[in-house]
């Protein structure tokens, strides 16, 4: 397919794109990285035998040069997504369809809001969604969807005809505070005290270390690697990253990363995986060894406001759901996604539902609004 002097192609993988190239169209978002790709791809967690295919949709120049770029995947399932359509596909299949394979335009594993066109020009995004269009079409593919869109974006997947769907999550916003007592300083009063209690009953007897860059060795992958098999096993019934993941991630974008460890004895029971963007600390994974009454608070959510605080950023996004995040001051924000369906009829009955869900989200954004911790008047 071509357009005038560009055209759109699939790689089978970020890897076989030039870093710098990618780099310059992503942005800084650290999960749209050639880095963060290329170590999900090198390590196993995406490729052959996972159900997440890579084949990014690229527009190249003169030289081949890349101009625009899809971050794409053909998925044989929808786990790893946190963008639920599982009963979009039962309904499928009741009705004789085949839902899987499907084109995933996302970062896999990442519930994270960003750019998912990656161009500042809409001829070129225009020109891409149509590939992923043309992708179904030539595959029999049932769909394509784009998940954690960056609002700005969300115009392009409109003027394409794609339905867009909202849902929740839960951000600390930096209002300019020096520390994190100027932030309980917003809270009212028995939600700040809770906030110290909760601090305090995880910090005893145990030592926090926020590790960055050099800072972070082989040991602390590996017990790290030990807290995610945890978790994984127990919300997802197996890891979606390999162990090999977390040495390539440490060895290409260790600057961008924050290890949050707590030690007891000496020994590591605890952690918590964030990531560094421009303007915004990601939280990611966490585990523990050992139950402790609201370590999993302060090393998730109470060491991330203190790090984005230091760094100066903006804001914490820790990740999908979590109604808990609410009472420690994360406040809820829309996120979007954007669905091509090929058929009409099945389209039709999606967008239903889409219009149902909506209002529904936009109640349950007003409720969780009104019940913030924050003072009257603050926040």
């Amino acid at each position: 397919m071509s357009g005038r002097s560009v055209s759109v192609r699939i790689a089978t993988g970020v890897g076989q794109l030039p870093a710098a190239e990618w780099d310059a169209l992503a942005g800084g978002n650290p999960f749209l990285s050639h880095a963060f790709l290329t170590a999900l791809e090198d390590s196993g967690s995406v490729g052959p035998g996972t159900g997440w295919r890579p084949m990014a949709m690229v527009i190249e120049g003169e030289g081949e040069r890349l101009e625009a770029a899809l971050p794409a995947y053909l998925k044989d399932h929808s786990q790893g997504e946190y963008v639920f359509d599982q009963s979009w596909a039962d309904a499928w299949h009741r009705a004789g369809g085949s839902y899987y394979p499907k084109l995933q335009i996302a970062v896999p594993f990442t519930p994270a809001t960003g750019p998912r066109v990656l161009t500042d020009d809409p001829l070129k995004a225009a020109l891409l969604l149509r590939g992923a269009e043309q992708v179904c079409a030539d595959n029999g593919l049932s769909s394509a969807h784009a998940t954690f869109i960056e609002p700005a974006q969300l115009p392009w997947f409109e003027a394409a005809g794609w339905l867009l769907r909202s849902d929740i999550q839960f951000h600390w916003t930096n209002r300019g505070y020096a520390s994190f007592d100027d932030f309980l300083a917003q809270l009212s009063s028995r939600k700040r005290k809770d906030l110290r209690k909760e601090r305090a009953a995880a910090q005893q007897g145990v030592t926090i270390r926020q590790l960055r860059g050099a800072e972070i060795h082989g040991e602390h992958w590996d017990a790290f690697w030990q807290f995610y098999q945890d978790t994984g096993a127990r919300k997802w019934g197996r890891p979606y990253l390999t162990r090999a993941a977390f040495d390539l991630l440490g060895q290409r974008m260790a600057d961008r990363i924050l290890l949050v460890m707590a030690f007891a004895e000496g020994r590591a029971i605890a952690g918590a995986l964030n990531f560094i963007g421009p303007d915004a600390l990601y939280g990611r994974y966490w585990g523990a060894v050992v139950d402790k009454p609201f370590l999993h608070f302060e090393l998730c959510y109470y060491q991330a406001i203190d790090a984005a605080i230091a760094l100066g950023l903006s804001r914490v996004e820790a990740g999908a759901q979590g109604g808990h995040k609410l009472a420690r001051g994360y406040e809820p924000v829309q996120t979007w996604s954007a669905h091509y369906i090929a058929h009409p009829g099945f389209r039709s009955a999606v967008a239903d539902f889409l219009e149902r869900e909506r209002a529904g989200v936009a109640a349950d954004r007003l409720y969780l609004e009104e019940r913030t911790p924050f003072r009257r008047g603050a926040g």
